[in-house]
């Protein structure tokens, strides 16, 4: 089978966490013997940025992290004719152009055969559904939503007419321990600045503990303004700024725990939504302390794979417990990878992709012959 892919950059992750998954999930599906070919824009905005921080050096240092994966470059609707030309699947994420949404609609409306499915990876659908609702989907054969609140919102608003709960998932040739790395932090914490959606819980759910505690701890992400910076230096946290995500578990190794501090509008409106880190932290087997984010798809159980903080001092109780006792820090880590390994892999994710694909062939073949 040949399997397309329409995101804004595999090769950049700067501010992108779905380039995590994607990598995953290409490289998945190519070792299973499916031709997999991922297409981004040549002006996307995060290889630009990454660009324009690092040079080409970030995107080199991609290849030889991933040298099984590479993407086209695109900017003219020929290119994307031509991506979809002879593809059996066609997946579009979210956060593609526009114009590349509704050529592929139209593209699906003159194949009959082709499979089209539209990838939705962000908070659009409860903070912003008039974007969303401008799409025509009426093409597309359904929606691969990463929560079940997301999928029911396309299903209820008749955005469109199938719609599969989509999990992200942690890439596990990647995201594992690694025993060889020497200690030299307690916590750190992987994560970009998001404004608003998220000052006051880092406020009390990093910075705060951190600074009672009197932990040596680093922040690393993208596009902190100098208040938080300043905010960071004031409680003795250390920034290292932007880290390609391939080398994330080797920071995990060097650490003893980290957290995990979701978004406000994933917390309000849309439950059920823990991002990419949490998984890959998990497969990595360090020990994770959330803030409060609500899993009703249970996909983890709270206290066993990670520990739950309700607020800044559970917070500050639960990094104290991890940091001074070993033991359980271990258990807590080993539970948590066991978990991700027993159900949230990307070659799981993949398993979940195909069965979706075959479903709807299947489907497709009885109303052809009725």
């Amino acid at each position: 089978m040949r399997v397309v892919m329409l995101y804004q950059s595999l090769v950049s992750d700067w501010n992108h966490g779905n380039a995590h998954f994607l990598r995953g999930v290409a490289g998945e599906l190519a070792r299973r013997g499916h031709a997999v070919a991922v297409y981004e824009p040549r002006d996307g905005w995060s290889r630009t940025q990454l660009i324009a921080e690092h040079g080409l050096a970030a995107v080199a240092s991609f290849h030889r992290a991933y040298p099984h994966l590479d993407s086209t470059l695109y900017d003219c609707p020929a290119d994307i004719d031509a991506a979809v030309d002879d593809a059996d699947l066609v997946i579009v994420h979210e956060w593609t152009p526009d114009w590349v949404i509704a050529r592929v609609g139209e593209l699906r409306r003159d194949r009959p055969a082709l499979r089209v499915l539209f990838h939705d990876t962000h908070h659009r659908s409860a903070s912003d559904p008039q974007s969303l609702a401008a799409y025509d989907l009426r093409a597309y054969d359904g929606v691969l939503a990463y929560a079940r609140v997301i999928r029911d919102r396309y299903l209820a608003e008749g955005w469109a007419g199938r719609a599969w709960t989509w999990h992200e998932a942690a890439d596990v040739d990647v995201f594992q321990p690694l025993a060889d790395q020497p200690r030299d932090g307690d916590l750190v914490w992987i994560g970009n600045w998001a404004g608003e959606e998220r000052a006051r819980e880092l406020d009390e759910f990093l910075i705060g503990p951190v600074r009672r505690l009197g932990l040596k701890a680093t922040v690393y992400g993208v596009r902190y303004p100098p208040a938080a910076l300043d905010s960071l230096a004031a409680a003795g946290i250390a920034y290292g700024g932007w880290v390609p995500n391939h080398a994330v578990p080797r920071l995990f190794a060097r650490h003893a725990v980290t957290v995990h501090v979701p978004r406000r509008p994933y917390v309000r409106e849309l439950p059920g939504v823990p991002t990419i880190r949490p998984f890959e932290a998990l497969a990595c087997g360090i020990p994770l302390v959330s803030a409060p984010w609500s899993d009703v798809e249970g996909l983890f159980r709270p206290g066993w794979d990670y520990l739950l903080a309700r607020d800044g001092d559970e917070m500050t109780t639960h990094l104290d417990s991890v940091l001074t006792n070993p033991a359980w820090a271990a258990t807590l880590a080993a539970n948590g990878r066991r978990r991700i390994l027993a159900r949230h892999t990307c070659a799981h994710r993949v398993d979940e992709l195909l069965a979706i694909y075959r479903d709807l062939v299947v489907r497709e073949a009885a109303a052809a012959r009725s």
